[in-house]
């Protein structure tokens, strides 16, 4: 039996629990990775809470996985059938979207979903890549130099690393997050930051150029008032009703004003996170570790991140 942290019903992290559970067995083009470090996702968050709606896709009742936790570290512990890449003993980082089961000490894992670990890299470095290195390399991947880029959410992991990477093309990057995250969006190369409890970046004097958004809640109009002509507007999370209302109307309402309105999708797997990983390992891009938990601080892991006070990564090491 091994432990992992378990749920059986959307909550708040009181419904979280470690319990013992079997050992899994890696099925055919599966990988069982012995966890040392998984990172927390605000998907993570969402997953437990069922909200937004679109985080019981699968389970609209009950949680389809048990065990939360994609952005995985860790040493290949066994592979199942028709698993060529990797061996048992080989360190390896992935997004488990799919499967999900990081908090654990052992998870599954699909092949297609590994890369090996650089060695420049710690697990707990690692594991902060996968997901947010994702959404930050494809987020920035069209600016521009001189792009007025303002990132909102821009406090976390993917925000810190899309203001890094923005900065890297020759943007102004501004960085719209709580009061307590903006002294560290300034350390991360941000230009201008915003509170938003105190001020509205759609309402900007000047407008931008590209906006990436983590967290939509505004109507599709006031993005369009906070875009620059031919600016561009994606957004990769936040609520239901936000999301709906710019995969719905918003490319009309882009469209009829020579500008951009869309939802981000992004790409997953090694090719689309990987690239971030050596701009780390060459120190051209850093990772923040806000705070490491052990397996029995996931209820508080996930509550750091979800209520917003996370500044960068944060950490669960199983070990």
């Amino acid at each position: 039996m091994v432990k992992a942290v378990v749920y059986d019903r959307y909550g708040s992290p009181d419904v979280l629990r470690v319990e013992d559970v079997p050992v899994p067995s890696p099925g055919a083009g599966q990988v069982r990775v012995r966890v040392a470090a998984v990172s927390v996702n605000l998907s993570d968050w969402e997953g437990l809470r069922g909200s937004p709606a679109y985080a019981r896709m699968g389970g609209v009742r009950s949680p389809a996985r048990r065990t939360l936790g994609s952005d995985i570290a860790g040493v290949v512990d066994s592979v199942g059938e028709g698993v060529s890449r990797f061996r048992a003993g080989d360190e390896v980082y992935g997004d488990n979207l799919a499967l999900m089961g990081g908090f654990a000490e052992y998870a599954l894992v699909p092949e297609s979903a590994l890369a090996l670990k650089p060695a420049q890299l710690t697990f707990a470095e690692a594991s902060t890549i996968p997901q947010a290195g994702a959404i930050a390399v494809q987020g920035t991947a069209t600016a521009v130099p001189e792009d007025r880029f303002l990132i909102n959410g821009a406090g976390g992991g993917s925000g810190s690393f899309a203001i890094q990477l923005a900065k890297r093309l020759g943007c102004h990057v501004t960085g719209v997050d709580n009061s307590a995250k903006q002294d560290f969006m300034r350390s991360v190369g941000a230009d201008e930051v915003v509170d938003y409890r105190k001020e509205d970046f759609t309402r900007s004097t000047q407008p931008y150029d590209r906006i990436l958004d983590l967290v939509a809640h505004r109507s599709v109009f006031a993005y369009r008032r906070a875009l620059a002509p031919r600016g561009t507007y994606r957004c990769v999370g936040g609520s239901a009703r936000a999301l709906l209302r710019v995969a719905t109307v918003g490319g009309l309402v882009g469209r009829l004003a020579g500008r951009s309105i869309g939802i981000f999708a992004v790409k997953q797997g090694p090719a689309h996170f990987e690239p971030l990983a050596a701009l780390c390992v060459s120190g051209e891009v850093t990772i923040h570790i806000d705070r490491t938990f052990a397996l029995d601080q996931v209820p508080a892991a996930l509550a750091h991140v979800g209520e917003g006070r996370a500044l960068g990564k944060v950490v669960v090491s199983p070990a």
